[in-house]
């Protein structure tokens, strides 16, 4: 095992922690920007460590394809060959399973893809997906996953759980680098509690160094989403990090902060950066709107970054419908509102207290969503000041 994981506080569920790892030690509640090939579109390393990142994730899929794992381990890994000092997180190339579901056939052995480079068909089974994770050289890799959406019924899902299961004991018979890299495993089931308790003990039973709730944030409805990360986050160890995929819009980071989970991931911030949509405590400001064409507001009057201080919203909206600029500035802002929340709720909770300030903003009203308030009670936090009745 190679990372070090230290509860600093608690509030109720949530907590508070510093997770170790070989490059950085990171605080927890963190959110991770997704660097797909090694990059996080428009922003560089620099500024990625000057707006407090901890953690990229990378992904296994893509760089296989390009530039090839082989070259990235041949110049040194992805920390040198992207200039990222700080921590990595590759995927397993499961999720790709979902997403790119026309080009995959799945099978006991492993994934067969049909490469979107050069058309010809591309094996990914666990072994090959750990070889590969070995070779990019992330401080957390992921096992290699049986990915269905949760809006999908019937056996398939008990199928992927089972086979989960069967894929994470190849999955750790092929890591050669267990002292440098910490393997996480990934709870799937679905949306079947019975099928997610088999795989939270089948995966605790295998003493991982870290745990990973997958499967979700496909279409399902707020309510079963919750209730997946409270029962997973529940069973799984106190002592390990808990990780929710996938998941990145700012209120279900917050909820399933209050339920104990730990860190997350999103292409959500930069993609919706990219449409001109900036991120506010208020929720989110369309600066592509004609309404910004003379604002001489910041984005956000109380945040603190490079791009709040320094340019107008009628300035991006001029950039956002014409100049690569503008979403560039947007992700930016994006990002450093997502890990100045991280740092909020990190601190909320080492304090004994938790961000209810956050739904005050974001619902002045007080017409908090009935999920919300919900997820809420169940991790012990009362809310009710914020919920309508």
């Amino acid at each position: 095992m190679a990372l070090r994981f230290e509860v600093l506080g608690r509030f109720n569920r949530a907590r508070a922690a510093q997770l170790t790892l070989p490059h950085f030690a990171c605080q927890t509640p963190l959110f991770m920007p997704v660097g797909t090939q090694g990059t996080i579109k428009g922003l560089t390393t620099d500024q990625l460590e000057e707006i407090g990142c901890q953690i990229i994730l990378g992904n296994t899929y893509h760089l296989a394809l390009r530039p090839t794992s082989e070259l990235i381990d041949e110049l040194g890994g992805l920390h040198k060959f992207m200039n990222w000092p700080r921590a990595l997180l590759t995927d397993s190339g499961g999720f790709q399973m979902v997403s790119l579901l026309h080009l995959a056939d799945i099978t006991e052995k492993g994934v067969t893809f049909q490469s979107p480079v050069d058309g010809k068909p591309m094996l990914l089974t666990p072994e090959e997906s750990i070889q590969i994770q070995n070779r990019i050289g992330a401080d957390i890799i992921m096992a290699l996953d049986d990915v269905v959406r949760t809006t999908i019924t019937g056996p398939r899902i008990e199928e992927a759980m089972y086979r989960t299961l069967r894929w994470v004991d190849r999955c750790i018979a092929a890591h050669k680098r267990p002292h440098e890299q910490n393997l996480f495993g990934i709870v799937q089931g679905g949306l079947d509690p019975v099928l997610r308790d088999i795989c939270v003990r089948g995966l605790v039973d295998r003493n991982l160094p870290g745990y990973a709730i997958g499967g979700l944030a496909g279409g399902e409805d707020k309510d079963s989403f919750w209730r997946v990360v409270a029962q997973c986050t529940a069973a799984l160890p106190e002592d390990k990090p808990r990780y929710v995929m996938g998941v990145g819009y700012p209120l279900d980071i917050v909820v399933c902060s209050a339920l104990g989970a730990d860190m997350y991931d999103c292409v959500y911030p930069t993609r919706t950066a990219r449409f001109g949509t900036a991120l506010v405590p208020e929720g989110v400001l369309k600066l592509k709107h004609n309404a910004m064409v003379n604002d001489t507001r910041p984005i956000d009057p109380t945040c603190a970054c490079m791009v709040c201080k320094n340019y107008t919203r009628a300035y991006i909206h001029c950039l956002v419908t014409k100049d690569a600029m503008g979403s560039q500035l947007l992700s930016y802002h994006n990002l450093y509102y997502m890990l100045q929340l991280s740092r909020n709720l990190h601190s909320s909770i080492v304090e004994g207290r938790f961000v209810c300030d956050f739904l005050q903003k974001m619902f002045p009203k007080g017409d908090v969503p009935e999920w919300v308030c919900n997820a809420m009670d169940v991790a012990g936090i009362d809310i009710s000041s914020c919920c309508s009745s």
